[in-house]
């Protein structure tokens, strides 16, 4: 393969910094307003839990923008809601103790999604295998926070995020294909 084919399907840094940049926004702005549908219906964050919206943009940018973009969106989105949240609401989101654990499970996601990018699969195992690498770093960080540290966090916190969120886990299998193909159509009728 020539240097031209590989370049020409290369993003450029500056393309790929602003593409995180913008899952980053939406990755903080989407959540809120689930959570502000969760407090008018007084379900409170539930609505957040149970649809993960923070995850749709960070495993997106990964799977546009490659597996750089995906995890410093999937690290950063966290912390800048985390800031956001305390500045504006007084109130963090996510919580003070699952923040680290929520940016490792979110870098896991970019970074599955962007090195699964290119490989010839269907889109939806590429989304479950991202998810499950997504959640499988979340569950190594739980794992050395207690061996390593004495988090009070329990190591069954994934199973229970996982369970609780298996509406959001569903949306994202059925509507990151579509908007992937829905890309890839119009790239390929600009062509």
């Amino acid at each position: 393969m020539n240097t031209a084919v590989i370049s020409k399907n290369r993003l450029s840094i500056k393309s790929q910094t602003l593409y995180a940049f913008i899952a980053v926004i939406a990755a903080v702005a989407v959540p809120q307003i689930f959570h502000a549908i969760g407090y008018l219906s007084s379900a409170g964050t539930a609505a957040g839990e149970i649809f993960l919206p923070m995850h749709l943009p960070i495993i997106l940018v990964g799977l546009l923008a490659g597996q750089y973009a995906g995890a410093a969106a999937g690290i950063l989105a966290p912390l800048a809601s985390f800031a956001f949240t305390t500045a504006a609401f007084g109130a963090a989101m996510p919580a003070k103790i699952m923040l680290p654990f929520m940016c490792a499970e979110l870098l896991g996601y970019g970074l599955c999604a962007g090195l699964l990018s290119k490989t010839k699969m269907p889109m939806a195992a590429k989304v479950l295998l991202t998810q499950i690498g997504g959640r499988a770093l979340r569950f190594g960080t739980v794992a050395v926070a207690i061996f390593a540290f004495d988090s009070p966090v329990a190591l069954t916190s994934v199973w229970t995020a996982t369970t609780k969120g298996l509406a959001g886990i569903v949306l994202q299998l059925v509507l990151i294909p579509l908007v992937m193909y829905r890309i890839e159509n119009g790239k390929s009728n600009e062509q």
